[in-house]
């Protein structure tokens, strides 16, 4: 009697986890990159922590301006500006203002394997460019980061990032302008994922007032608002609405006191002659008619 067979598989090895995931490792000796857990690990977005791997798989002088980086990622400039700013306040890239020889300024970025690197540790790539830079500072509060344009290893680049706007002193919901709330609450009916906190409407309210005062209707602020929206947000719409209203619109020019009188109106009047209407400020015959009584009386 033959032995008896089993197609099931063999049982994995006593040490293997029986959940989770189980690495099969190779051993790379060509086109890989290193970088810490602490980057690879980092909580909260997947965005930021993918943008810093690719950031560190370019080599030096790869142009890695925002524009760039949208090429690359299917994400949009607000989701890659917003990671750029997570990875300079926790110290994983810096922007530095150098001037030339020559007199000129150009920024500089600097992205670190670890936060608080000591840049000397590597070969100067411009050896007629300005010396390296001192030891960088750690990592920022998140709050004090302002938008950069990064880069692996120093990049000269020629794209200045916007300056970050200034903070507003925070009103209460009671002190805005109702316009402005009445704008803002009305947004979810034109989508109903724009659904704003008290603390989130008390916080945009002040710049929807100054769209209003600029001149600019309800409506053309909601258009603007609701524009272009992505399908899924990965957090508060607030953010993407806040980018929105930042720059304030020119006001409507001021009508001078020509423009303001309106025209007089010549009343319409009833040809004595052929009853037909005609425009005059003074009753009488049409044109018409004029022309044909000298007509007449040379006949």
């Amino acid at each position: 009697m033959a032995d008896p067979q089993s197609n099931a598989p063999s049982r994995a090895d006593a040490g293997a986890p029986t959940s989770g995931v189980i690495h099969v490792r190779t051993r790379l000796t060509a086109d890989f990159t290193v970088i810490s857990n602490d980057l690879a690990q980092r909580r909260g977005s997947a965005v930021t922590v993918g943008v810093a791997a690719y950031i560190s798989s370019l080599p030096d002088g790869t142009p890695v301006t925002i524009p760039a980086l949208c090429k690359h990622f299917s994400e949009g400039e607000i989701l890659i500006s917003r990671a750029l700013r997570e990875l300079e306040a926790a110290g994983y890239l810096e922007r530095r203002r150098e001037r030339t020889s020559t007199g000129h300024v150009r920024t500089r970025t600097y992205f670190y394997d670890v936060p608080g690197g000591d840049p000397d540790t590597e070969p100067n790539p411009d050896p007629d460019g300005p010396p390296e830079p001192p030891k960088p500072r750690g990592p920022r509060k998140q709050g004090a980061a302002a938008a950069v344009t990064p880069a692996s290893g120093p990049v000269e680049t020629t794209v200045a990032a916007p300056a970050p706007a200034e903070a507003e002193a925070p009103v209460s919901l009671a002190d805005a302008d109702p316009r402005a709330v009445a704008v803002l609450t009305a947004l979810r009916r034109v989508d109903p994922r724009l659904i704003l906190s008290a603390q989130e409407t008390a916080r945009l309210a002040p710049a929807v007032a100054r769209w209003l005062a600029a001149g600019l209707l309800p409506t053309h602020i909601t258009d603007h608002l609701t524009a272009r929206l992505p399908d899924y947000f990965l957090t508060r719409p607030v953010g993407i609405l806040a980018y929105r209203l930042k720059e304030t619109p020119l006001p409507l020019p001021a009508r001078s006191a020509e423009s303001a009188v309106r025209p007089t109106v010549v009343p319409l009047r009833n040809c004595d002659g052929c009853d037909r209407g005609f425009r005059s400020a003074e009753p009488g015959r049409c044109r018409d008619c004029r022309a044909g009584d000298p007509l007449r009386a040379a006949g």
